[in-house]
């Protein structure tokens, strides 16, 4: 075990039930114990959301490079190792650098309570802080209003993609509630770019716009963007762009994209068309509609097969998966389509599962380890069956891949959590960087 996971399991017992508890008096606590680097951060572009938040960062990360920035990144969660979740002026942080700054976060905090993503967020501003860049990209965790993250007075603008339900006991039962919580990144008189949305929920962040005189543009009316002789069309009062299609697979990628964009052109951003097209060809972002070519995993295969890793986990996911995989269908020959499913008892995966009929042979269901409670391989399967699948159990990710194995040409789709595709990109070898 490593200096650093020494250290992170520590800053796990700090929080004494170990629940998400959404306030930010502790990490303002914190900060300030750390001279306020949130004081001292390169202009921020905060951005909140359901699904796409990571998706659309990185689209927005590879135009200011490709525009010669430097870019600080913060998301999560990590998929392999907690590293991930901090891009330094375009590099993930170093073992060193991040030891030493988890632990002068865990000495200033004193033993106080604290949960595990406010002194990590914590650790990450103090980083942020001290090593240079143009612009910090920085992704909410949980909600907005009182997500650890919500502590940047003056952001250069904010953002906010689609917006689905999820998380539910913490931002409440329904879309406008969601929306009301995500929309607590909103600053007064600040530029804000938003995704489509459902009615109740755009109506939700235009209430909380007009409330704090924020400058807000949102898809579909202020910005767009369609498909047009294999290109993509994006339009806005600036004018039109001829773009090609993000490196990224699947359709649902365009309005990720789309609102990067609207964030370069609303917020005065450097990148022009020509590195925006230059950064479409380079956009890295793992796990997510992510086709494995190479690895332990995918030598289990016979070479008729395709192995993809997907780490959407709720009904909005499922049905952009299901989209995207139908579009690859037509676009590359069909071929018989297998799900293997593991995702946290907290998830609907009965209205996950639902886009894929008419898609898909059969679903083969994991359980997941962790302190989290996972459905069991015997419960998912008894969804799947339900909802009209032939379900199989298995009891490893290598017994499930090589089960879908048996299956000729098969496209393999391995879905339903973030922390599964983690699994799988370590379980496989495959490099994060």
């Amino acid at each position: 075990m490593s200096r650093t996971d020494i250290i992170l399991e520590r800053l796990l017992r700090l929080h004494p039930n170990k629940l998400i508890d959404l306030k930010l008096d502790r990490i303002e606590r914190l900060l300030a114990e750390l001279g306020r680097p949130q004081d001292r951060l390169p202009p921020v572009i905060h951005v909140a959301g359901t699904n796409g938040k990571g998706s659309t960062i990185a689209h927005l990360r590879a135009f200011l490079e490709a525009a010669g920035k430097r870019v600080h990144v913060y998301t999560s969660p990590h998929l392999v190792n907690f590293n991930e979740r901090i891009r330094l002026g375009g590099k993930l942080v170093s073992e060193q650098m991040l030891g030493e700054a988890l632990q002068t976060c865990e000495e200033k905090n004193a033993g106080r309570p604290i949960t595990y993503f406010e002194i990590t967020t914590a650790a990450a501003f103090y980083l942020f802080s001290r090593t240079r860049a143009d612009y910090l990209l920085l992704e909410v965790g949980l909600g907005g209003r009182f997500d650890a993250t919500n502590v940047i007075e003056k952001p250069l603008g904010t953002m906010i993609t689609p917006i689905s339900m999820d998380h539910v006991e913490f931002l409440g039962h329904d879309l406008a509630s969601i929306a009301r919580e995500k929309a607590g990144i909103l600053k007064k008189n600040t530029p804000a770019v938003i995704a489509r949305q459902p009615e109740e929920a755009a109506d939700a962040i235009k209430r909380e716009a007009e409330r704090l005189g924020s400058d807000i543009r949102f898809a579909g009316q202020d910005f767009d963007f369609y498909e047009q002789y294999g290109r993509l069309t994006y339009q806005d009062s600036f004018g039109l762009l001829d773009l090609p299609f993000s490196s990224l697979k699947g359709k649902f990628q365009n309005q990720n994209l789309a609102l990067a964009i609207a964030a370069i052109r609303h917020f005065e951003l450097p990148p022009d068309e020509t590195a925006i097209e230059a950064g479409l060809k380079n956009v890295s972002w793992p796990g997510r509609l992510m086709e494995l070519k190479e690895g332990s995993l995918v030598e289990l295969l016979d070479g008729s097969q395709q192995l993809w890793l997907d780490g959407g986990h709720n009904e909005a996911a499922g049905r952009a998966l299901a989209e995207a995989l139908a579009q690859m269908s037509g676009a590359e020959g069909k071929r018989p389509l297998i799900l293997i499913v593991g995702a946290y008892a907290n998830k609907d995966m009965g209205a996950f599962l639902g886009y894929f009929k008419g898609m898909a042979e059969k679903i083969i269901s994991l359980e997941m380890g962790g302190e989290r409670k996972s459905w069991s391989t015997a419960e998912l399967a008894e969804i799947a069956r339900t909802s009209g699948f032939e379900a199989i159990e298995a009891k490893t990710i290598q017994e499930a891949i090589s089960l879908a194995a048996r299956t000729v040409n098969a496209r393999i789709i391995i879905c339903g959590s973030l922390h599964l595709a983690g699994d799988v990109l370590s379980q496989n070898n495959t490099p994060i960087c």
